[in-house]
């Protein structure tokens, strides 16, 4: 009973749509402008530096938080892996707008600095070099989450943590196939400081 009510618990505060909800303080449904999206590359390009950045923050709190509070109660591994897949799973899918979601990047990389701050370093690193070489935040997303089970494989970890990060780098790669389309067809929007 307590697992189920950790998991449906993260799942409801990864469910909050953070973009959308700063987003609406400013007059604005993201959802129907720029990409449509509710993360927060959208929110930075059409509200602006500011709310992006909050976007991105309340996002990857929501992955950090519960993972973080089952670790600091001494709950292992497998169900702290568990515990963030359920709250990067409430973000893709949110329940408060009808399973639609974010593409769950933020939200992830809050997961990952609870469970394997060090991994993180790795697909930062990635993520990094790619979008200041190219400029793409997407393709530095994408690449990024795909490396991301290779880094946790070669690490110390749970099966239930692989099988996690598995989950949430798939999850992570097809929600970015508008991307992926449009970086094929050149016509991806390059990433503006």
């Amino acid at each position: 009973m307590t697992t189920a009510l950790w998991i449906v618990g993260a799942y409801l505060l990864g469910s909050i749509p953070t973009g959308l909800l700063l987003g609406k303080l400013y007059g604005i449904d993201v959802r129907s402008e720029g990409s449509g999206n509710i993360g927060a590359t959208n929110l930075y390009r059409t509200v602006g530096r500011k709310v992006g950045i909050w976007t991105l923050l309340g996002d990857c709190l929501k992955g950090f938080l519960p993972v973080m509070l089952a670790w600091q109660l001494g709950l292992g591994e497998p169900l702290q892996a568990a515990i963030g897949l359920a709250a990067f799973c409430g973000h893709v899918f949110s329940i408060f707008l009808l399973f639609k979601g974010g593409k769950g990047v933020a939200t992830a990389l809050g997961v990952y600095l609870a469970l394997a701050p060090l991994a993180v370093l790795g697909a930062l690193l990635v993520f990094v070099l790619l979008v200041a070489v190219w400029r793409y935040i997407s393709l530095g997303s994408i690449v990024a989450a795909a490396v991301m089970p290779l880094i946790i494989f070669l690490r110390p970890h749970s099966n239930e943590l692989l099988l996690a990060t598995v989950l949430i780098s798939t999850l992570v790669i097809i929600k970015h196939h508008a991307n992926i389309s449009r970086l094929l067809s050149g016509t991806e929007s390059k990433f503006k400081a």
